[in-house]
């Protein structure tokens, strides 16, 4: 429900405010305390969401059921747009807290200053209460990695919904043609067998491309053992080692970036490009855009890590403690083994659940490659910290690396793209 103007709501919607930011961070107790066993009365539960399509008419019939299981709860899915739309209300939302919803969809970077400001909930006393939620985090089955990613500062403030990961999706019939006769798992081995295609192919095809700038360059820091923070030197070593990998195949013509294009699928559908590392999302659309023209087929992301996306829910501290209650049963709903079957089949998001990972159900859904490889495509999981303007860094990377490989597929020098950067890079930061 959302809360109107009327002072008794206000000042309810205040106290709940106030009280839970005098919890502590790890304890909670006074949270753990307003926790209901059972909702006993008609309660509304407000859910901004960004999804479409296919992804909304499976959230819409998943609602539908928890619906029909918990009759006293109600919840209204309030679509916000895109994601861009949505991390902008939510963002103006904040001056009035109490015009918030119950849950939200987020990235947990767009939720830090919220949480600093005590405006969100710590899920914890809800994930160990045995009436609403698990009894214990082990117990709840969510996969650790997917857990942890939704933490801010190290407080549990969410729980993983609507998750991908990037793979490798390749074209097994020019991979026979040309000679390949094993999938790159490192990237000495994605450059190598890039060059192959290009080469055989007489400079028609080119090998591979990566969708995401910004996780490209994090991941072959991460590679380097160097995680994404202020301390990064952009214009260091082992960035530049990063940088220069990209850059050299964007000159020879074995790599290439998506461009005006913003997919490579697009590109690889129309055989114009062998491979390219994207998010698992989107095997739908480079199913349905091959057809009958040749077989792909996916595989784990070349490199030790691969990127986790996707957004989390999270729960904001204005609601009652019914509301509470009510909003994080709905989201244990969401990702139990049943309902995240359902979604995975359905979207081509990957189960958040361990028990749907490992079933058989799942890794025999033939109309997706993704679900007989995922265990061994998501072995290291990754996601970006969530720190003061970590955000902000990471948004700003696929415009400066953009920049960068764009001044080398002129053939320029590099360096000074590189070094505006810097700049760039290391002023988000400071904002």
């Amino acid at each position: 429900m959302r809360f109107g103007k009327k002072t008794i709501v206000a000042a309810i919607a205040s106290l709940a405010l106030i009280g839970t930011a005098a919890c502590s961070k790890s304890g909670n107790s006074s949270e753990s305390a307003k926790i209901p066993e059972k909702i006993t009365k008609k309660t509304n539960v407000v859910f901004w969401h960004g999804m479409h399509g296919v992804q909304l008419a499976t959230l819409q019939k998943l609602t539908k059921d928890f619906e029909k299981e918990n009759p006293k709860i109600n919840v209204k899915l309030e679509s916000q747009g895109s994601y861009i739309d949505l991390q902008a209300k939510i963002n103006s939302t904040l001056q009035s807290p109490n015009n918030l919803p119950t849950i939200t969809q987020a990235y947990p970077g767009w939720l830090y200053t919220a949480s600093k400001n005590k405006m969100l909930v710590d899920l914890t006393p809800y994930i160990n209460n045995k009436n609403v939620g698990w009894g214990s985090s082990k117990k709840s089955d969510i996969r650790q990695e997917l857990l942890d990613g939704a933490k801010i500062e190290n407080i549990q403030y969410g729980i993983p919904f609507n998750k991908s990961i990037e793979s490798l999706t390749y074209n097994k019939d020019m991979f026979k043609k040309y000679g390949i006769k094993k999938v790159p798992t490192t990237m000495e081995e994605l450059k190598d067998v890039s060059k192959t295609i290009y080469q055989k192919s007489h400079h028609q095809v080119v090998g591979a491309g990566f969708d995401s700038l910004a996780n490209y360059y994090v991941l072959g820091m991460k590679d380097k053992g160097i995680n994404f923070s202020n301390k990064v030197d952009f214009t260091g070593k082992a960035s530049k080692e990063v940088i220069n990998y990209y850059a050299d195949g964007i000159k020879k013509g074995y790599f290439r970036v998506a461009g005006s294009e913003h997919y490579l699928s697009g590109p690889f559908a129309n055989e114009k490009v062998a491979m390219y590392i994207g998010t698992s999302a989107g095997e739908g659309y480079v199913k349905q855009s091959v057809g009958n023209k040749f077989t792909y087929d996916v595989a784990a992301r070349p490199g030790e890590y691969t990127m986790q996306q996707g957004t989390d829910i999270y729960m904001f501290n204005h609601a009652n403690a019914d509301q509470k209650a009510a909003a994080f049963k709905y989201m244990k709903y969401l990702v139990s083994k049943s309902s995240q079957l359902k979604w995975a089949n359905a979207t081509g998001y990957i189960p958040v659940n361990n028990a749907a990972i490992k079933s058989n159900e799942y890794k025999s859904n033939k109309s997706i490659k993704l679900p007989a490889k995922l265990e061994s495509a998501m072995k290291h999981l990754y996601s970006i910290p969530v720190e003061k303007n970590s955000n902000a860094a990471y948004s700003q990377l696929d415009s400066i690396l953009q920049n960068i490989f764009s001044a080398a597929q002129k053939g320029q020098n590099i360096n000074n793209a590189i070094n505006t950067g810097k700049s760039k890079f290391e002023a988000a930061w400071k904002q």
